[in-house]
């Protein structure tokens, strides 16, 4: 029997000893699919963006972060190519999942954030510290959780927003939600193009073959079939093109087109003593890679994935719960440059929860990995948190995790390496959270240690990938969020600073494109219709070179915004944003210029 056929024998087993139950209890109004994020992430520090915090932010999931997280990225001039980098970790090992599925790429085993549009989601949840027990692959530094929400009250809304800003820069979005107490319906559409030809700051040079545009569509469809089962239904589609610019003094004649797909169907049940979760997932991408775009030569691959998932959760009591998962994904990539390949992977887990008392809990997580394509350890995660008081709580975490080679890692002709073994890792954190009425602050300090880092590497004149590294990754993580409302007047701070040592091994060093230091700020005021957001943020200089002998240096940027709700029901709002406020002439990557200031100007309308 194959390794589907077994699932799949073992997942129809289980869902009639689930429909053997009768006791129902009410769902809630506000339905999520990524239940595990809240219900085994206690021990962890946790950042959740809701759709405010997303709306006076740029639409790229890298600006969401940049200026709202401690998570460093690195971008290849504005639109182009970003990487995170999650607690001095690779992009590889930052995991984002959509709707609790994983959604890196099959090629390279990271999501470009410059492809991701944030106002397609509800929220965007930023969970720091390994979570490979739940969430598998990649998942080493941190993992980005992008959410769509379902509600099911009445409910009739359509919002439009449209932006024009500097360098022919576009961007659009509509979305439309249609819900009650059994049907909840939410459609989205986004499109944000740019010809990106901003001027390098201090020179006679701008920015060339930088253009770039991309769709986004997003349906959600929700039904409650009583009161106990809810059906759901997400699909999203993606396409894009961009030209890719040169560093300083070079040209580029390149493109990039990409198109993928998630389509995500769900079954959820619930009773007083059990939780079930049934999913099917078909995700899709595709890209061509053009040399030069002048010709109609260019290199393509392909990856079509299927996932089966299925978790059950039993109370016990209202004090423990137990989460078992059992998980099935099939991948089939084609391309000239990995040729035709498969791989099936299984996949068990188990969750268990205890309250012990209203001080202390504790959760307890194993997973454990079936393929012929690596060497599978047994993942574990342990964390508890102690509520020492109304105020003061003190979490604690432990945990193993992973991350296997990728498609490309493994079947790349000439140089591929089927005898990888996946990087791993083990992690130590433990959180401060200090709550009182105005202000939230929570520290974290962590110790990762990381072994068999997959990198490519020159022999006889060929790249190829080999295990060859192990890093030690070290620091602190502050976040405050500050609140004060006096009469009409609303006050908002959000601060981040992060504090990171990511060190090969060997050398001792620093690795490249990690930051010592980060440190983000935001502050919004807001007096009846009148909106102003500031955001500031700080890198600190990151080596460029493995031997250290050349760096960027550190910088300061800031955003100003504006806005104004017209209307007696605050049914228009007109905005003006300034970004790079005090234009700072910097870069993320080396010899890649970033713009100087720049304007844009946004309508918000409620239909």
């Amino acid at each position: 029997m194959t390794l589907r056929k077994q699932f799949f024998f073992v997942l129809v087993l289980v869902c009639q000893l689930v429909l053997s139950q009768n006791d129902t209890i009410f769902l809630k109004d506000v339905q999520v699919s990524d239940l595990n994020l809240t219900t085994f992430s206690g021990s962890l520090s946790v950042q959740k963006l809701n759709d405010s915090i997303i709306a006076k932010n740029q639409s790229s999931l890298t600006s969401l972060l940049n200026y709202n997280s401690v998570v460093y990225f690195k971008e290849n001039g504005l639109g182009m190519v970003s990487s995170p980098s999650f607690r001095g970790t690779t992009a590889q090992q930052t995991a984002v999942i959509w709707n609790g599925i994983n959604i890196n790429s099959q090629f390279n085993g990271q999501t470009d954030f410059n492809t991701i549009t944030t106002r397609n989601y509800n929220s965007v949840t930023v969970r720091a510290g390994g979570g490979s027990a739940i969430y598998g692959s990649s998942a080493i530094g941190g993992s980005i959780h992008l959410n769509n929400e379902m509600v099911f009250k009445n409910k009739f809304e359509n919002d439009l927003f449209l932006c024009y800003g500097s360098f022919n820069t576009f961007d659009s979005s509509f979305r439309s939600t249609f819900s009650n107490n059994k049907v909840s319906v939410n459609f989205n559409f986004s499109q944000n193009s740019s010809d990106n030809d901003y001027p390098f700051l201090n020179s006679n040079l701008k920015n060339t073959n930088g253009q770039f545009y991309n769709n986004s569509y997003n349906f959600s469809f929700g039904y409650k079939l009583n009161k106990s089962n809810i059906f759901r239904i997400y699909s999203q589609f993606y396409d894009s093109e961009r030209h890719f610019s040169a560093a300083i003094e070079s040209k580029s004649e390149s493109k990039y087109q990409d198109v993928n797909s998630r389509n995500l169907v769900e079954w959820f049940y619930s009773t007083s003593k059990i939780v079930s979760n049934f999913k099917l997932a078909f995700l899709t991408e595709k890209y061509r890679y053009f040399n030069n775009y002048n010709f109609e030569n260019f290199e393509t691959s392909n990856a079509e994935t299927f996932i089966i998932k299925y978790g059950l959760e039993y109370k016990f009591s209202p004090k423990i719960k137990l989460n078992g998962i059992i998980d099935y994904s099939g991948t089939k990539g084609i391309g000239k440059n990995i040729g035709e390949n498969k791989r099936d992977i299984g996949a068990f887990s188990l969750l268990l929860n205890h309250k012990i008392s209203t001080y202390f809990q504790y959760d307890l997580s194993i997973r454990k990995e079936v393929t012929d394509a690596y060497e599978s350890p047994i993942l574990m995660a342990f964390g508890s948190n102690f509520n020492v008081n109304s105020n003061y709580k003190i979490k604690l975490n432990i945990s193993k995790n992973f991350r296997i080679p990728t498609f490309n890692d493994l079947y790349w002709v000439g140089s591929g390496n089927p005898n990888l073994k996946p990087e791993s890792a083990i992690q130590s954190e433990i959180g401060h959270e200090l709550a009182f009425k105005n202000i939230d602050i929570k520290v974290t300090s962590y110790y990762n240690s990381i072994s068999n880092l997959i990198r490519w590497i020159p022999q006889n004149s060929v790249w190829k990938p080999e295990n060859i590294d192990n890093v030690t990754s070290y620091g602190n993580e502050v976040l405050v969020n500050y609140k004060k409302q006096i009469a009409k007047h609303f006050f908002q701070v959000n601060s981040s600073y992060a504090y990171t040592i990511s060190e090969n091994e060997k050398t001792s060093k620093q690795l490249t494109y990690v930051p010592f230091h980060k440190f983000t700020a935001g502050f919004a005021y807001n007096f009846k219709k009148l909106n102003v957001n500031y955001q500031y943020l700080f890198n600190g200089f990151v080596y460029t070179q493995s031997d250290h002998e050349a760096f960027i240096k550190s910088y300061n940027v800031s955003n100003l915004a504006l806005a104004y709700d017209f209307g007696k029901e605050n049914k228009y709002k007109l905005g003006f944003q300034t970004q790079n406020l005090f234009n700072e002439n910097y870069q993320s990557v080396a010899y890649r210029p970033l713009p100087g200031r720049n304007y844009l100007i946004n309508l918000t309308l409620k239909l």
